[in-house]
């Protein structure tokens, strides 16, 4: 008798063919395959059924159900919710709870449409039936409703109006209102309109229910993924005790003196090299090195903000004021890269690596979001690396994003009379590592500790005496590469 049986896939199924089905008889009783469900089998003998029907869940479908389309949140997802429901539009409604870990729930509804993709037998909804059928009401909660949260649909139509502008989603509407016709869903089109028109401010925002949909509606736009960690950075910080360290550079020698330290690691991060005595002749004479002039306006435009005690004794109390800031420090920063537009907010989408920063559209709105946790802190270091982050992340120019927000977050502690913050070369990666892990991981624990970690190492930095402080950092490996040494913490006691 030939094989009919192919052991090496997964899932077998049901054969009204007796010679598969004896074959298959025969497997399972010498412990080859194992019953899953009625008429299905596996050749897997060690893992859970649960975990082989949910990696094998569309086979089955189509095996199951041919004709019948993937529908509703399921259409989008394409994979069961949490508790193992998943949603399929058929001649008729019924729940099936016979595969181990998944509940298909049947709906009755319309078959295929033009749109809807064809699937080796069964079909996917396209995007503008999935659209309409995720518009309908459903009574499990929101995590296993046949329906995704409105929220979900709100933000797929807010990148299509950031993204192509009002004209692309009106096309957008017009095709949702052809799909809604031929399916018969003028019920699932009215809510998804009145949303269209909300976001186009044609109609009342009430009935959004997202802050980046509303944000929009009023033209204030901004980046969700952004809010949310604002949020997560800004409960772990709100209630947090942070140790006061004073001040120590208040005559404006010892002040000008840290910020040219400042102004030099701050540049070494992002790429401007120079020796620490070169930096200083440069600081020193105002005359830029032959053959670097623009790296050598980059230390000076840092330095002449840090240095200016008025300047950095500024804070905004309103968002204008912050974008006011903001565009005057950049521009004295670049001073000496005028192609990259100093002063001026991005125009143009920027990235680094695989991160990709707030789209130039919405940085005015996102820096307006995060104003508002700003403004609620009251902790001097609280609001300082807050600040920080949040320009960080938001990346509002072409380039010296880093800068400014390190300028930005020691302006608020120069402002409260506290220690303001220097990375030294050789705690780079830590620093950057820690920021990554805020924005890619929600975790902003390390950036916490880092950045105390890093104003207990600026404390040290007292005094007028440049050869001693050039001396002590090089005692701590402040100069070092990351991978050559690590930051030394010495308690510097000036009798």
């Amino acid at each position: 008798m030939t094989n009919k049986v192919d052991i090496t896939k997964e899932i077998t199924f049901a054969s009204s063919d007796p010679n598969v089905s004896r074959q298959i008889s025969l497997m399972e009783k010498a412990g080859k395959l194992r019953k899953i469900a009625p008429r299905l089998y596996t050749s897997n003998t060690i893992d859970s059924y649960e975990n082989i029907v949910r990696r094998n869940i569309i086979d089955i479908l189509i095996w199951r159900y041919p004709n019948a389309v993937i529908s509703h949140r399921s259409a989008k997802e394409m994979r069961p919710t949490a508790e193992g429901n998943f949603y399929m539009t058929t001649t008729y409604s019924k729940k099936i709870t016979d595969l181990p870990g998944i509940t298909i729930n049947l709906l009755k509804g319309p078959a295929a449409d033009e749109d809807d993709l064809p699937y080796n037998g069964i079909y996917i909804a396209g995007e503008y039936r999935w659209m309409l059928e995720n518009m309908q009401t459903s009574r499990k909660g929101a995590e296993n409703s046949k329906s995704l949260p409105v929220g979900e649909i709100e933000s797929k139509l807010e990148k299509i109006l950031l993204m192509g502008g009002e004209d692309k989603l009106n096309a957008y509407r017009d095709k949702l209102r052809e799909t809604s016709e031929r399916l018969d869903m003028p019920k699932e089109f009215e809510k998804i309109n009145k949303i269209i028109s909300a976001l186009l401010a044609t109609h009342s925002s009430d009935v959004l229910t997202t802050p980046s949909a509303k944000a929009m509606s009023a033209g204030l736009p901004f980046d969700a993924g952004r809010g949310e960690l604002f949020e997560i950075l800004f409960h772990a910080i709100k209630d947090e005790y942070f140790v006061e360290r004073a001040n120590r550079n208040k005559d404006e020698e010892s002040f000008r003196l840290f910020s040219f330290f400042e102004s030099y690691f701050s540049n070494y991060i992002e790429g401007t090299e120079f020796e620490i005595d070169e930096a200083k002749q440069i600081v020193d004479s105002g005359i830029p090195i032959p053959r670097r002039d623009e790296d050598s306006h980059d230390i000076l435009g840092t330095f002449r903000v840090l240095s200016n005690r008025a300047e950095m004794n500024r804070v905004p109390t309103s968002t204008d004021e912050l974008y006011s800031i903001l565009q005057s420090r950049h521009s004295i920063l670049l001073s000496g890269r005028p192609h990259l537009e100093p002063g001026i907010f991005k125009t143009k989408n920027n990235r680094a690596g695989n991160t990709e920063f707030v789209d130039y559209q919405l940085v005015k709105g996102t820096l307006n979001f995060g104003y508002k946790y700003y403004s609620a802190l009251k902790d001097p270091f609280a609001r300082a690396i807050f600040m920080m982050f949040m320009i960080s992340e938001v990346h509002p120019f072409n380039d010296g994003n880093g800068r400014i927000s390190r300028i930005m977050m020691n302006a608020e502690l120069v402002k409260a009379e506290q220690t303001r913050i220097i990375v030294p070369t050789v705690f780079r990666e830590d620093y950057i590592l820690a920021l990554r892990k805020l924005t890619r991981q929600k975790d902003p624990s390390a950036y916490i500790n880092v950045m105390i970690k890093l104003q207990k190492f600026s404390d040290n930095l007292y005094g007028s005496d440049f050869t001693e402080l050039k001396e002590y950092l090089r005692a701590c490996n402040a100069y070092e590469e990351p991978s050559q040494a690590k930051l030394e913490i010495i308690d510097r006691i000036i009798r």
